[in-house]
């Protein structure tokens, strides 16, 4: 990413966890989440938003409610960012399973690392 893509993502993670926060019965059910990471298009019109919901039994409703507020999502983060950017980008919520995948490989390394 450029610099320009670098700075609005960094914008964009901190006002939505703000949000997140404020909302957070509304449009994440009450759970903790973690924005992990943000890809921003070179245009910003395109937002990816990589969610870590680690140990949480409700990811699929989370991610659809999140899908199914993100008109109000982006509104509220219009009013923060209307400042900065003229087109207000698409959002798009992903699940970040980085963490799974990283015990899941410490798992299959202990279980080479120790035959029986």
């Amino acid at each position: 990413m450029g610099l320009r893509q670098e700075k609005f993502g960094k914008q964009i993670q901190r006002d939505l966890s703000e949000l997140f926060n404020i909302n957070k019965n509304e449009w994440l059910l009450g759970a903790f989440v973690t924005i992990s990471n943000i890809s921003v298009s070179p245009d910003l019109g395109h937002i990816k938003i990589y969610i870590s919901l680690y140990n949480n039994p409700k990811r699929a409703s989370i991610l659809a409610q999140l899908d199914f507020c993100n008109k109000d999502i982006r509104h509220a983060l219009a009013q923060r960012i209307r400042n900065s950017v003229k087109k207000m980008p698409n959002l798009h919520f992903y699940e970040d399973d980085t963490l799974e995948y990283v015990a899941k490989m410490e798992d299959l390394l202990k279980t080479i690392n120790n035959p029986k």
